[in-house]
Protein backbone atom coordinates (compact mmCIF):
# COMPACT_ATOMS: atom_id res chain seq x y z
CA UNK A 1 0.00 0.00 0.00
CA UNK A 2 1.41 3.62 -0.98
CA UNK A 3 0.25 5.98 1.85
CA UNK A 4 -0.26 9.67 1.23
CA UNK A 5 3.00 12.06 1.14
CA UNK A 6 0.80 15.21 3.21
CA UNK A 7 -1.61 15.78 5.97
CA UNK A 8 -5.13 15.40 5.01
CA UNK A 9 -6.44 16.40 7.96
CA UNK A 10 -9.38 13.43 8.04
CA UNK A 11 -9.53 13.44 11.72
CA UNK A 12 -7.96 15.90 14.68
CA UNK A 13 -5.41 14.43 16.68
CA UNK A 14 -4.54 11.85 13.84
CA UNK A 15 -1.16 11.95 12.43
CA UNK A 16 -1.47 11.60 8.18
CA UNK A 17 0.07 8.24 7.78
CA UNK A 18 -2.68 6.84 10.15
CA UNK A 19 -5.29 8.59 8.12
CA UNK A 20 -4.07 7.40 4.78
CA UNK A 21 -4.02 4.08 6.47
CA UNK A 22 -7.24 4.43 7.29
CA UNK A 23 -8.83 5.12 4.14
CA UNK A 24 -7.11 2.80 2.53
CA UNK A 25 -8.41 -0.15 4.80
CA UNK A 26 -11.81 1.38 4.27
CA UNK A 27 -11.15 0.99 0.28
CA UNK A 28 -9.20 -0.81 -2.61
CA UNK A 29 -8.42 2.38 -4.23
CA UNK A 30 -8.14 5.89 -2.44
CA UNK A 31 -8.20 9.53 -4.42
CA UNK A 32 -7.25 12.94 -3.40
CA UNK A 33 -8.79 15.71 -5.58
CA UNK A 34 -8.09 19.36 -5.84
CA UNK A 35 -10.99 21.92 -6.23
CA UNK A 36 -10.72 21.47 -10.20
CA UNK A 37 -11.10 17.68 -9.64
CA UNK A 38 -6.96 17.27 -10.17
CA UNK A 39 -5.71 13.76 -8.79
CA UNK A 40 -3.02 15.12 -6.09
CA UNK A 41 -2.38 11.94 -4.48
CA UNK A 42 -3.43 8.12 -4.72
CA UNK A 43 -3.27 4.51 -2.69
CA UNK A 44 -4.09 1.27 -3.46
CA UNK A 45 -4.70 -1.13 -1.21
CA UNK A 46 -3.70 -4.25 -3.74
CA UNK A 47 -0.52 -3.24 -5.21
CA UNK A 48 -1.78 -5.42 -8.22
CA UNK A 49 -4.64 -4.15 -8.96
CA UNK A 50 -3.81 -0.77 -11.40
CA UNK A 51 0.18 -0.83 -10.89
CA UNK A 52 0.55 1.67 -13.75
CA UNK A 53 -1.54 4.04 -12.57
CA UNK A 54 0.66 5.62 -10.03
CA UNK A 55 2.23 7.11 -13.36
CA UNK A 56 -0.30 7.82 -15.57
CA UNK A 57 -2.90 8.73 -12.89
CA UNK A 58 -0.65 12.01 -11.33
CA UNK A 59 -1.50 15.05 -12.62
CA UNK A 60 -4.65 14.71 -14.62
CA UNK A 61 -7.79 15.32 -13.91
CA UNK A 62 -10.14 12.36 -12.62
CA UNK A 63 -12.16 12.66 -16.15
CA UNK A 64 -9.53 11.57 -18.26
CA UNK A 65 -8.78 8.27 -16.63
CA UNK A 66 -11.99 7.01 -16.51
CA UNK A 67 -14.19 5.68 -19.35
CA UNK A 68 -16.76 7.82 -21.59
CA UNK A 69 -19.53 6.19 -20.23
CA UNK A 70 -18.21 7.31 -16.63
CA UNK A 71 -17.50 10.59 -17.05
CA UNK A 72 -20.82 11.92 -16.14
CA UNK A 73 -20.97 10.06 -13.12
CA UNK A 74 -17.54 11.17 -12.23
CA UNK A 75 -18.76 14.82 -12.27
CA UNK A 76 -22.11 14.01 -10.27
CA UNK A 77 -19.79 12.73 -8.11
CA UNK A 78 -17.96 15.51 -7.49
CA UNK A 79 -20.62 17.71 -7.73
CA UNK A 80 -22.36 15.78 -4.38
CA UNK A 81 -18.46 16.74 -2.62
CA UNK A 82 -18.94 19.83 -3.38
CA UNK A 83 -22.44 20.13 -2.10
CA UNK A 84 -22.12 18.39 0.99
CA UNK A 85 -24.63 15.61 0.38
CA UNK A 86 -23.88 12.04 1.03
CA UNK A 87 -25.80 10.14 -1.73
CA UNK A 88 -24.92 6.63 -3.36
CA UNK A 89 -22.01 5.42 -5.13
CA UNK A 90 -21.68 5.55 -8.16
CA UNK A 91 -20.39 2.39 -10.46
CA UNK A 92 -17.08 3.92 -12.77
CA UNK A 93 -14.78 1.73 -14.99
CA UNK A 94 -11.29 2.56 -15.80
CA UNK A 95 -9.55 1.67 -19.41
CA UNK A 96 -6.69 -1.14 -18.68
CA UNK A 97 -4.25 -1.41 -21.56
CA UNK A 98 -4.53 -4.75 -22.77
CA UNK A 99 -7.22 -6.07 -20.60
CA UNK A 100 -10.91 -5.88 -19.83
CA UNK A 101 -12.21 -2.26 -17.84
CA UNK A 102 -11.30 -2.17 -14.32
CA UNK A 103 -14.72 -1.54 -12.37
CA UNK A 104 -14.86 0.41 -9.28
CA UNK A 105 -17.64 1.61 -6.71
CA UNK A 106 -17.04 5.22 -5.68
CA UNK A 107 -18.10 7.33 -3.15
CA UNK A 108 -16.69 11.06 -2.53
CA UNK A 109 -16.22 13.14 0.37
CA UNK A 110 -14.98 16.52 1.02
CA UNK A 111 -12.61 17.56 3.38
CA UNK A 112 -11.39 20.80 4.94
CA UNK A 113 -12.02 24.03 3.59
CA UNK A 114 -10.24 24.00 0.46
CA UNK A 115 -12.71 21.78 -1.74
CA UNK A 116 -9.84 18.87 -1.61
CA UNK A 117 -12.17 16.12 -2.13
CA UNK A 118 -11.07 12.24 -1.40
CA UNK A 119 -12.51 9.43 -3.60
CA UNK A 120 -13.14 5.73 -2.12
CA UNK A 121 -13.43 3.04 -4.09
CA UNK A 122 -14.11 -0.91 -3.92
CA UNK A 123 -13.04 -3.15 -6.63
CA UNK A 124 -15.96 -5.42 -8.52
CA UNK A 125 -13.64 -7.32 -10.27
CA UNK A 126 -14.79 -9.69 -8.82
CA UNK A 127 -18.57 -9.13 -9.12
CA UNK A 128 -17.97 -8.35 -12.49
CA UNK A 129 -16.58 -11.97 -12.72
CA UNK A 130 -19.29 -13.79 -11.02
CA UNK A 131 -22.23 -12.08 -13.37
CA UNK A 132 -20.31 -13.04 -16.45
CA UNK A 133 -20.29 -16.33 -15.38
CA UNK A 134 -23.83 -16.40 -14.51
CA UNK A 135 -24.68 -14.79 -18.06
CA UNK A 136 -22.84 -17.74 -19.73
CA UNK A 137 -24.20 -20.66 -17.79
CA UNK A 138 -27.96 -18.91 -18.30
CA UNK A 139 -26.79 -18.99 -22.57
CA UNK A 140 -25.62 -22.33 -21.79
CA UNK A 141 -28.49 -24.06 -20.00
CA UNK A 142 -30.72 -22.23 -22.55
CA UNK A 143 -29.19 -23.81 -25.66
CA UNK A 144 -29.38 -27.42 -23.44
CA UNK A 145 -32.62 -27.07 -22.77
CA UNK A 146 -33.72 -26.22 -26.74
CA UNK A 147 -31.61 -29.33 -27.20
CA UNK A 148 -33.56 -31.56 -24.76
CA UNK A 149 -36.44 -30.63 -26.56
CA UNK A 150 -35.61 -31.29 -29.70
CA UNK A 151 -34.31 -34.74 -28.40
CA UNK A 152 -37.60 -35.51 -26.39
CA UNK A 153 -39.17 -34.29 -30.05
CA UNK A 154 -37.10 -36.82 -31.81
CA UNK A 155 -37.60 -39.29 -29.63
CA UNK A 156 -40.99 -39.33 -29.86
CA UNK A 157 -41.57 -39.63 -33.12
CA UNK A 158 -39.58 -42.30 -33.12
CA UNK A 159 -41.54 -44.25 -30.33
CA UNK A 160 -44.70 -43.42 -32.00
CA UNK A 161 -43.51 -44.53 -35.54
CA UNK A 162 -41.76 -47.61 -34.61
CA UNK A 163 -43.65 -50.79 -35.94
CA UNK A 164 -42.65 -52.82 -32.77
CA UNK A 165 -44.49 -52.68 -29.71
CA UNK A 166 -42.74 -50.57 -27.12
CA UNK A 167 -44.19 -50.41 -23.53
CA UNK A 168 -42.09 -48.36 -20.64
CA UNK A 169 -42.85 -50.09 -17.20
CA UNK A 170 -42.22 -48.32 -14.06
CA UNK A 171 -40.01 -51.02 -12.20
CA UNK A 172 -41.67 -50.58 -8.64
CA UNK A 173 -45.45 -50.67 -9.67
CA UNK A 174 -45.12 -52.40 -12.71
CA UNK A 175 -47.53 -49.81 -14.18
CA UNK A 176 -47.56 -49.19 -17.65
CA UNK A 177 -46.63 -45.78 -18.24
CA UNK A 178 -46.32 -45.17 -21.68
CA UNK A 179 -47.64 -47.29 -24.77
CA UNK A 180 -46.51 -46.51 -28.45
CA UNK A 181 -49.47 -47.24 -31.17
CA UNK A 182 -48.31 -50.66 -32.13
CA UNK A 183 -48.17 -51.80 -28.12
CA UNK A 184 -51.81 -50.69 -28.20
CA UNK A 185 -52.94 -52.47 -31.38
CA UNK A 186 -51.13 -55.53 -30.57
CA UNK A 187 -52.69 -55.48 -26.90
CA UNK A 188 -55.86 -54.65 -28.49
CA UNK A 189 -56.97 -51.23 -26.18
CA UNK A 190 -56.91 -47.28 -27.03
CA UNK A 191 -54.16 -45.83 -25.54
CA UNK A 192 -56.22 -44.51 -22.17
CA UNK A 193 -56.80 -47.89 -21.39
CA UNK A 194 -53.72 -49.38 -21.50
CA UNK A 195 -51.45 -46.97 -19.91
CA UNK A 196 -51.51 -47.14 -16.35
CA UNK A 197 -52.62 -50.78 -16.37
CA UNK A 198 -50.31 -53.73 -14.65
CA UNK A 199 -47.88 -55.45 -17.03
CA UNK A 200 -47.54 -58.70 -17.67
CA UNK A 201 -51.59 -58.89 -17.22
CA UNK A 202 -54.01 -61.44 -18.89
CA UNK A 203 -51.20 -64.59 -19.38
CA UNK A 204 -50.62 -67.51 -17.40
CA UNK A 205 -49.15 -68.55 -14.47
CA UNK A 206 -46.22 -70.01 -16.55
CA UNK A 207 -45.99 -66.66 -18.50
CA UNK A 208 -45.74 -64.71 -15.92
CA UNK A 209 -43.06 -66.61 -14.22
CA UNK A 210 -41.33 -65.67 -17.16
CA UNK A 211 -41.62 -62.44 -17.32
CA UNK A 212 -40.96 -61.61 -13.87
CA UNK A 213 -38.17 -63.86 -14.18
CA UNK A 214 -37.36 -61.54 -17.09
CA UNK A 215 -37.57 -58.31 -14.80
CA UNK A 216 -35.61 -59.78 -12.14
CA UNK A 217 -32.57 -60.75 -14.36
CA UNK A 218 -32.89 -57.05 -16.07
CA UNK A 219 -32.51 -55.39 -12.38
CA UNK A 220 -29.64 -57.56 -11.22
CA UNK A 221 -27.19 -57.45 -14.94
CA UNK A 222 -29.20 -54.78 -16.88
CA UNK A 223 -30.29 -57.08 -19.43
CA UNK A 224 -31.44 -60.82 -20.55
CA UNK A 225 -32.09 -63.33 -23.36
CA UNK A 226 -35.63 -62.85 -24.36
CA UNK A 227 -38.47 -65.01 -23.28
CA UNK A 228 -41.46 -66.91 -24.94
CA UNK A 229 -44.80 -66.19 -23.51
CA UNK A 230 -48.74 -67.48 -24.59
CA UNK A 231 -50.33 -64.29 -25.33
CA UNK A 232 -54.07 -63.22 -24.09
CA UNK A 233 -55.06 -64.23 -27.59
CA UNK A 234 -53.75 -67.31 -27.84
CA UNK A 235 -50.63 -66.25 -29.49
CA UNK A 236 -47.13 -66.50 -28.84
CA UNK A 237 -45.18 -63.19 -27.69
CA UNK A 238 -41.58 -63.00 -27.30
CA UNK A 239 -40.84 -59.99 -24.59
CA UNK A 240 -37.35 -58.44 -24.15
CA UNK A 241 -36.82 -56.05 -21.27
CA UNK A 242 -33.82 -53.61 -20.57
CA UNK A 243 -33.19 -51.05 -18.05
CA UNK A 244 -32.98 -47.06 -18.29
CA UNK A 245 -32.63 -44.82 -15.42
CA UNK A 246 -34.54 -41.50 -15.60
CA UNK A 247 -33.65 -38.80 -12.74
CA UNK A 248 -33.69 -40.93 -9.64
CA UNK A 249 -36.49 -43.64 -11.51
CA UNK A 250 -35.88 -46.73 -12.75
CA UNK A 251 -38.17 -48.01 -15.96
CA UNK A 252 -38.44 -50.71 -17.75
CA UNK A 253 -38.43 -50.62 -21.77
CA UNK A 254 -40.28 -53.86 -23.15
CA UNK A 255 -40.67 -54.74 -26.44
CA UNK A 256 -43.68 -57.30 -27.86
CA UNK A 257 -43.68 -58.82 -30.73
CA UNK A 258 -45.44 -61.71 -32.14
CA UNK A 259 -44.02 -65.16 -33.15
CA UNK A 260 -45.24 -66.12 -36.57
CA UNK A 261 -47.33 -69.31 -37.81
CA UNK A 262 -43.56 -70.67 -38.66
CA UNK A 263 -42.40 -69.94 -35.38
CA UNK A 264 -39.30 -68.73 -36.87
CA UNK A 265 -39.43 -64.85 -35.93
CA UNK A 266 -36.15 -63.61 -34.51
CA UNK A 267 -35.78 -62.62 -30.56
CA UNK A 268 -33.40 -59.89 -31.28
CA UNK A 269 -33.43 -56.91 -29.15
CA UNK A 270 -33.92 -53.66 -30.05
CA UNK A 271 -32.27 -52.17 -33.43
CA UNK A 272 -28.82 -50.84 -32.98
CA UNK A 273 -30.29 -48.05 -35.23
CA UNK A 274 -33.42 -47.47 -32.90
CA UNK A 275 -30.77 -46.92 -29.49
CA UNK A 276 -27.87 -44.98 -30.90
CA UNK A 277 -30.94 -42.49 -32.09
CA UNK A 278 -31.93 -41.68 -28.94
CA UNK A 279 -28.67 -41.22 -27.47
CA UNK A 280 -27.62 -37.39 -27.33
CA UNK A 281 -23.91 -37.80 -28.00
CA UNK A 282 -23.04 -38.63 -31.44
CA UNK A 283 -22.57 -42.13 -32.40
CA UNK A 284 -20.88 -43.57 -34.78
CA UNK A 285 -20.45 -47.28 -36.55
CA UNK A 286 -17.66 -47.84 -38.52
CA UNK A 287 -15.69 -50.91 -40.31
CA UNK A 288 -12.08 -51.89 -39.30
CA UNK A 289 -10.78 -49.83 -42.08
CA UNK A 290 -12.62 -46.44 -40.57
CA UNK A 291 -15.67 -46.60 -43.03
CA UNK A 292 -18.77 -45.27 -41.58
CA UNK A 293 -21.40 -48.07 -41.83
CA UNK A 294 -24.30 -46.19 -39.89
CA UNK A 295 -24.71 -42.81 -37.60
CA UNK A 296 -27.28 -41.10 -35.49
CA UNK A 297 -28.55 -37.59 -35.87
CA UNK A 298 -26.52 -35.81 -33.46
CA UNK A 299 -23.71 -36.91 -35.68
CA UNK A 300 -25.22 -35.69 -38.53
CA UNK A 301 -25.91 -32.17 -37.05
CA UNK A 302 -22.50 -32.50 -35.73
CA UNK A 303 -20.95 -32.69 -39.45
CA UNK A 304 -23.42 -30.38 -40.86
CA UNK A 305 -24.64 -32.86 -43.02
CA UNK A 306 -28.46 -33.27 -44.68
CA UNK A 307 -28.87 -37.32 -43.91
CA UNK A 308 -26.70 -40.04 -42.77
CA UNK A 309 -26.50 -41.14 -46.31
CA UNK A 310 -23.82 -38.65 -46.96
CA UNK A 311 -21.45 -40.09 -44.60
CA UNK A 312 -22.39 -43.76 -45.31
CA UNK A 313 -19.17 -45.28 -47.58
CA UNK A 314 -17.04 -42.49 -46.33
CA UNK A 315 -14.19 -42.15 -43.75
CA UNK A 316 -14.29 -41.17 -40.49
CA UNK A 317 -11.18 -39.48 -41.29
CA UNK A 318 -13.24 -36.95 -43.56
CA UNK A 319 -14.46 -35.28 -40.47
CA UNK A 320 -12.18 -36.20 -37.43
CA UNK A 321 -9.35 -34.53 -36.27
CA UNK A 322 -6.93 -33.15 -38.77
CA UNK A 323 -6.34 -35.18 -41.82
CA UNK A 324 -3.52 -37.73 -41.25
CA UNK A 325 -2.63 -37.61 -38.04
CA UNK A 326 -5.46 -37.77 -35.35
CA UNK A 327 -7.42 -40.45 -36.94
CA UNK A 328 -4.47 -42.46 -37.42
CA UNK A 329 -3.26 -42.12 -33.79
CA UNK A 330 -6.89 -42.79 -32.47
CA UNK A 331 -6.98 -46.28 -34.63
CA UNK A 332 -3.57 -47.21 -33.98
CA UNK A 333 -4.99 -47.01 -30.31
CA UNK A 334 -7.77 -48.79 -30.50
CA UNK A 335 -6.09 -51.46 -32.42
CA UNK A 336 -3.18 -52.11 -30.17
CA UNK A 337 -5.51 -51.69 -27.21
CA UNK A 338 -9.03 -52.17 -27.96
CA UNK A 339 -10.90 -49.16 -27.10
CA UNK A 340 -9.75 -45.64 -25.97
CA UNK A 341 -11.45 -42.59 -23.70
CA UNK A 342 -11.68 -39.08 -24.08
CA UNK A 343 -9.21 -38.78 -27.15
CA UNK A 344 -9.05 -34.52 -27.71
CA UNK A 345 -9.56 -33.52 -31.22
CA UNK A 346 -11.87 -31.46 -33.60
CA UNK A 347 -15.01 -32.00 -35.66
CA UNK A 348 -14.85 -30.15 -39.09
CA UNK A 349 -18.52 -29.54 -40.57
CA UNK A 350 -19.31 -29.52 -44.03
CA UNK A 351 -19.40 -25.53 -44.07
CA UNK A 352 -16.67 -24.89 -42.58
CA UNK A 353 -16.91 -24.74 -38.31
CA UNK A 354 -14.56 -26.48 -36.43
CA UNK A 355 -16.23 -28.46 -32.76
CA UNK A 356 -14.02 -29.04 -30.05
CA UNK A 357 -14.85 -32.89 -29.03
CA UNK A 358 -13.74 -35.71 -26.89
CA UNK A 359 -13.82 -39.03 -28.50
CA UNK A 360 -14.30 -42.44 -27.40
CA UNK A 361 -14.12 -45.74 -29.27
CA UNK A 362 -13.94 -49.67 -28.88
CA UNK A 363 -13.53 -52.25 -31.17
CA UNK A 364 -16.13 -54.91 -31.91
CA UNK A 365 -14.76 -58.08 -33.25
CA UNK A 366 -17.40 -60.55 -32.34
CA UNK A 367 -19.74 -61.50 -35.45
CA UNK A 368 -19.61 -61.54 -38.99
CA UNK A 369 -18.36 -58.56 -39.51
CA UNK A 370 -15.37 -56.83 -37.00
CA UNK A 371 -16.71 -53.02 -36.42
CA UNK A 372 -15.39 -49.91 -34.29
CA UNK A 373 -18.29 -47.48 -32.48
CA UNK A 374 -17.18 -44.12 -31.66
CA UNK A 375 -18.96 -41.84 -29.12
CA UNK A 376 -18.00 -38.05 -30.54
CA UNK A 377 -19.04 -35.24 -27.31
CA UNK A 378 -18.45 -31.79 -28.24
CA UNK A 379 -16.90 -29.75 -25.17
CA UNK A 380 -17.27 -26.56 -26.48
CA UNK A 381 -19.93 -25.58 -24.64
CA UNK A 382 -18.47 -25.91 -21.45
CA UNK A 383 -18.29 -23.49 -18.77
CA UNK A 384 -14.81 -22.57 -17.69
CA UNK A 385 -14.57 -23.72 -13.49
CA UNK A 386 -12.56 -20.45 -13.13
CA UNK A 387 -12.24 -17.17 -14.54
CA UNK A 388 -9.82 -16.78 -17.33
CA UNK A 389 -6.83 -14.01 -16.56
CA UNK A 390 -5.29 -12.27 -18.46
CA UNK A 391 -1.53 -13.58 -17.55
CA UNK A 392 -3.07 -17.37 -18.07
CA UNK A 393 -0.52 -19.40 -20.16
CA UNK A 394 -1.48 -20.02 -23.39
CA UNK A 395 -0.62 -24.04 -22.80
CA UNK A 396 -0.27 -25.76 -19.46
CA UNK A 397 2.05 -28.74 -19.51
CA UNK A 398 -0.55 -31.55 -19.84
CA UNK A 399 -2.41 -29.28 -22.46
CA UNK A 400 1.47 -30.01 -24.24
CA UNK A 401 1.80 -33.66 -23.52
CA UNK A 402 -1.89 -34.20 -24.41
CA UNK A 403 -0.23 -33.26 -28.00
CA UNK A 404 1.97 -36.27 -28.17
CA UNK A 405 0.81 -38.04 -31.60
CA UNK A 406 -0.78 -35.02 -32.64
CA UNK A 407 1.40 -32.74 -33.55
CA UNK A 408 4.92 -33.38 -34.30
CA UNK A 409 8.38 -33.48 -32.14
CA UNK A 410 9.88 -30.59 -33.52
CA UNK A 411 7.12 -28.69 -32.91
CA UNK A 412 6.06 -29.63 -29.62
CA UNK A 413 9.66 -29.05 -28.45
CA UNK A 414 9.54 -25.88 -29.58
CA UNK A 415 6.51 -25.01 -27.60
CA UNK A 416 7.69 -26.55 -24.62
CA UNK A 417 10.48 -24.04 -24.67
CA UNK A 418 8.46 -21.17 -25.29
CA UNK A 419 6.54 -22.09 -22.35
CA UNK A 420 9.53 -22.52 -20.34
CA UNK A 421 10.92 -19.27 -21.40
CA UNK A 422 7.86 -17.31 -20.94
CA UNK A 423 7.42 -18.90 -17.09
CA UNK A 424 11.51 -17.56 -16.22
CA UNK A 425 10.43 -14.38 -17.68
CA UNK A 426 7.25 -13.97 -15.27
CA UNK A 427 9.31 -15.57 -12.43
CA UNK A 428 12.13 -12.57 -12.71
CA UNK A 429 9.62 -10.06 -13.49
CA UNK A 430 7.57 -11.14 -10.02
CA UNK A 431 10.89 -11.61 -8.33
CA UNK A 432 11.87 -7.74 -9.12
CA UNK A 433 9.03 -6.13 -8.51
CA UNK A 434 8.60 -5.32 -12.61
CA UNK A 435 12.13 -4.10 -12.49
CA UNK A 436 13.66 -4.73 -16.24
CA UNK A 437 17.20 -4.33 -15.35
CA UNK A 438 16.96 -6.07 -12.49
CA UNK A 439 15.12 -9.10 -14.32
CA UNK A 440 17.62 -9.13 -17.43
CA UNK A 441 20.73 -9.20 -15.26
CA UNK A 442 19.04 -11.86 -13.19
CA UNK A 443 18.09 -13.62 -16.63
CA UNK A 444 21.41 -13.47 -17.59
CA UNK A 445 20.13 -11.30 -20.66
CA UNK A 446 20.89 -7.69 -21.64
CA UNK A 447 17.97 -5.51 -21.54
CA UNK A 448 17.41 -5.22 -25.39
CA UNK A 449 17.33 -8.78 -25.51
CA UNK A 450 14.48 -8.53 -22.64
CA UNK A 451 12.69 -6.41 -24.41
CA UNK A 452 12.67 -8.26 -27.35
CA UNK A 453 11.19 -11.52 -25.50
CA UNK A 454 8.90 -9.16 -23.38
CA UNK A 455 7.26 -8.00 -26.91
CA UNK A 456 7.51 -11.70 -28.30
CA UNK A 457 5.42 -12.67 -25.65
CA UNK A 458 3.10 -10.48 -25.11
CA UNK A 459 4.32 -9.31 -21.77
CA UNK A 460 3.86 -6.20 -19.90
CA UNK A 461 3.60 -2.41 -21.05
CA UNK A 462 6.93 -1.32 -23.18
CA UNK A 463 5.35 1.53 -24.64
CA UNK A 464 7.58 3.49 -21.00
CA UNK A 465 11.42 1.51 -22.01
CA UNK A 466 11.13 2.39 -25.98
CA UNK A 467 13.43 4.91 -25.47
CA UNK A 468 15.78 2.94 -23.22
CA UNK A 469 18.40 1.28 -25.76
CA UNK A 470 20.16 -1.17 -23.96
CA UNK A 471 22.97 -2.42 -25.79
CA UNK A 472 22.57 -6.32 -26.85
CA UNK A 473 25.16 -8.91 -25.41
CA UNK A 474 27.21 -10.71 -28.46
CA UNK A 475 25.61 -14.56 -29.10
CA UNK A 476 21.83 -13.59 -27.38
CA UNK A 477 19.32 -13.50 -30.16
Amino acid sequence: MKPFDSPMGLLHGVDAESAARLIAAASDVALLLDDKGVIRDLAFNDGALLPEAGARWLGRRWTEVVTVESRPKVEALLQDAASGESRRARHVNHPVQGGSDLPLLYSTVRIGHDGTVVALGRDLTALSMLQQRLVDAQQSIERDYARLRQLEARYRLLFQMTSEAVLVVDTVSQRIVEANAAANRMLGEDARSVVGRNFPEGLDDAGNQAVQGLFAAVRANGRSDDVRVRGPGGSDWLVAASLVRQDATSLYLVRLSQVGASGTESGERMSVADAVEMVPDAFVLTGEDGVILTANQAFVDLAQLASIEQARTQSLERWLGRPGVDFKVLMVNVRQHGSIRLFSTVLRGEHGSDVDVEVSAVAVDRGERPCIGFTVRGVSRRIEPEPRISREMPRSVEQLTGLVGRVSLKDLVRESTDLIEKLCIEAALDMTHDNRASAAEMLGLSRQSLYVKLRRYGIGDLNADQGDDGGQEPGEE
